[in-house]
């Protein structure tokens, strides 16, 4: 009988709602602050967001319903398929089954189209022209530009960090291809950049700067039609990502698989880890016994070394203080090639599920994590990202740990996105011009130690 390597689902089997873990989570989330310390109103965010948004976001619906258009426009490459990994478990001798859920088959080449769609059309909904916004890899300003040009009537501006400006030059030219501008960040655009620049003229860059220059430019615009949009860390982009989960879902049903055993994702912001975990975590919630791994780089091990705490979400104080784990805003990643995976903090949702026990994290060295990304090329034949292996290694942590146990166990990982802009990376590897990096524990401290005075989540 012959294997079967894809499960897919019907378009008209797609999600027509998205799933809020909010209202489920054992304890209640902290709500963002402004600076003077108490909780902000929705209406203290519509300079930055729309208020459809807006409302996604402080949501404790369990169930938003995915709105028809935009369903229509994620049929482009929805419902994406789920592999059967046959090939790895053969190379690993594993008796695990291991599946992934490929993202990479999007336009944009990630999981991130899944929240840019929507962000488009609810800001257009609105009467935004423009939308601003921060990218690191260029996973997450490609898909914006991407959304932009289908929703059309909204222009696009990005501020790329600029080590991953240097290093990926292709996901400049795919931005601009889409009709975006991407400048390098921090930039002579907008004060705060000037500002880093003029006290850091040689500095790699990072998120929090970079997101410090988008929301300067979207909330100084006096006509009121800029919004700032962001692709990781706030509740509504975990929301829209949960279609993810949610496909993964029916299509383990097909073969007859209730819940797996293990669900993997890597962890930057959050974004694809919450989109493939969150509906796992529902189950685990109703009685699953489903272990849930966070994977991330030793140079940011936001989960794993940062503490569980009141910070800003950019260097510049411009967002409210979100509870979440932190390395302080302050943090100035180590230039790795996992760009996407090189922010301060996490998202309030994934902080709260690791608090009250739902995951768990590891932190795992770049070297490990390009030598299972070259294992999964040769044997799955899809390069993938430099974030993705992140999952990768882990999926193969798991897998050999089945086979050390004799337990053919079911791990489902999120593909979160493709290599094919990310050559450079696997080519200074294979040539050893890439070495591990461990972010100091003092560094760390000293950074949180700025944040004395700022209040304590409950």
């Amino acid at each position: 009988m012959a294997r079967q390597k894809k499960i897919f689902l019907e378009e008209s089997e797609m999600p027509k709602q998205w799933y809020n873990i909010a209202p489920d989570l054992p304890s209640p989330l902290n709500p963002p602050l402004g600076l003077d310390g108490k909780p902000i109103s929705p209406e203290m965010l519509a300079p930055v967001f729309p208020m459809n948004l807006i409302e996604q976001e402080v949501s404790q619906e369990r169930w938003i319903d995915i709105p028809e258009e935009i369903r229509q426009i994620l049929f482009q490459w929805r419902p994406s398929p789920l592999i059967r990994a046959y090939e790895l478990e053969e190379a690993l001798g594993t008796p695990a089954k291991i599946y992934y859920k490929n993202e990479s088959v999007s336009p944009a080449g990630s999981h991130k189209p899944n929240t840019a769609v929507p962000q488009a059309w609810y800001n257009k909904q609105f009467g935004i022209k423009k939308l601003t916004t921060e990218t690191g890899a260029g996973q997450w300003g490609s898909a914006l530009a991407f959304a932009c040009a289908q929703i059309g009537g909204i222009e696009c501006k990005v501020y790329m960090v600029r080590c991953s400006f240097d290093q990926k030059p292709f996901r400049k030219m795919l931005m601009n291809t889409y009709g975006a501008k991407c400048v390098s960040s921090p930039s002579m655009d907008t004060q705060s950049g000037r500002d880093i620049l003029a006290q850091y003229p040689d500095t790699s860059g990072s998120l929090a700067i970079a997101i410090s220059e988008a929301i300067e430019e979207a909330v100084s615009d006096t006509t009121g039609k800029t919004r700032y949009s962001l692709g990781s860390v706030l509740n509504h982009v975990m929301l829209h990502q949960t279609i993810i989960g949610l496909e993964a879902k029916k299509q383990l049903a097909k073969v007859g698989v209730k819940n797996p055993d293990i669900v993997i994702g890597c962890c930057g912001g959050g974004s694809n880890f919450a989109g493939i975990a969150f509906p796992f975590m529902y189950e685990k919630l109703h009685g699953a016994n489903i272990q849930i791994i966070g994977a991330e780089p030793f140079s940011c091990p936001t989960l794993t070394k940062g503490s569980f705490v009141y910070d800003n979400g950019d260097v510049a104080r411009m967002t409210p203080m979100m509870a979440m784990y932190s390395l302080g805003h302050n943090f100035v990643p180590a230039p790795i090639h996992a760009g996407g995976l090189r922010y301060h903090g996490m998202s309030p949702l994934v902080s709260a599920s690791l608090h009250d026990g739902l995951m768990e994290a590891q932190a795992i060295h770049q070297s490990e994590c390009f030598e299972a990304g070259l294992l999964f090329s040769k044997t799955e034949g899809i390069i993938p990202a430099p974030e993705t292996t992140h999952a990768i290694a882990a999926t193969i942590r798991e897998a050999k740990k089945a086979k050390e146990e004799g337990k053919e166990k079911v791990i489902l990982f999120n593909f979160s996105g493709h290599g094919l802009m990310d050559l450079v990376g696997y080519e200074k590897y294979m040539t050893g011009q890439l070495s591990d990096y461990e972010y100091p524990e003092h560094e760390i401290e000293a950074n949180l130690a700025k944040l004395k005075g700022y209040p304590m989540p409950k």
